[in-house]
């Protein structure tokens, strides 16, 4: 059975600890037997082919994926911050880039509070940090892939989280959102945040503090890129995705096959 815990402690040498942590959809298990811990205030780009359980580590961590078994130790001071995949946010959403970015304010605010100057101030600077702020008026839907993509890290940053999640924040961005968004998870390591994100980016691998390799819902190298990196060569990448519902999972054979 899951345990899950919060401790208060200002430093901590891990921002979550997983033991023995298995994790999945419906009857498919997608993480299995984890051991693992997330150094506090640096960036860990976690790795792996698709379907090695990254997006469902992500989940876990983010509280949305419950664990099967084992113990899952938080020291959050808030709930995390969870930004995913642009493929995974519609495309039209009738909402402007300024109201987007301000929904990360809404765990605190309730359904009933008005936004103080404190959390306008937070939606600003995120955009602002994020070089959206001259988008705000523009409707989400009328944006480029990149741009939309820059508003949800936004998003996730105004939340104000101490433990921020992103899943392939970069995947298909150019050279210059990519450089954006990589600057910006530096700089909130410094100002106490610990990011975890998910990554194809060897580049980005390389500048994260720590780096996680999964394969085939395991955790095959854990440790400074230098360390993991040469190990990502060798996880060899085709096989059917895990990290999918089971029902996915058979719709997708179901395709292959021609049935």
């Amino acid at each position: 059975m899951q345990r899950r815990c919060a401790v208060a402690d200002p430093h901590p040498a891990s921002q979550v600890s997983l033991k023995g942590v298995s994790a999945g959809y419906a009857r498919t298990t997608v993480l299995t037997q984890l051991d693992l811990e997330t150094p506090s205030l640096v960036v860990t780009a976690v790795m792996g082919p698709n379907g090695s359980g990254k997006s469902t580590l992500l989940g876990l961590l983010a509280g949305v994926i419950p664990a099967t078994s084992g113990t899952v130790v938080h020291r959050t001071a808030v709930r995390p911050a969870f930004v995913t995949q642009r493929s995974a946010v519609a495309d039209v959403l009738p909402l402007t880039v300024r109201e987007t970015v301000a929904m990360g304010r809404w765990g605190r605010l309730g359904f009933f509070r008005r936004p103080s100057a404190r959390d306008r101030e937070a939606v600003e600077t995120s955009m602002e940090r994020l070089d959206v702020a001259g988008l705000a008026e523009r409707q989400l839907g009328e944006l480029s892939g990149g741009q939309r993509q820059r508003v949800l890290v936004a998003q996730g940053l105004a939340q104000g989280a101490d433990l921020l999640l992103l899943d392939e924040p970069a995947s298909a961005l150019d050279g210059a959102a990519r450089e954006t968004i990589a600057r910006v998870l530096d700089e909130v390591t410094g100002e106490g945040v610990t990011v975890v994100q998910a990554t194809h980016d060897l580049a980005a691998a390389r500048r994260a503090g720590h780096c996680l390799l999964l394969d085939a819902g395991r955790v095959v190298a854990a440790g400074p890129p230098a360390d993991v990196l040469p190990d990502a060569g060798r996880v060899v990448a085709p096989r059917p995705p895990a990290d999918v519902p089971e029902g996915a999972e058979r719709e997708r054979r179901a395709r292959a096959s021609g049935a």
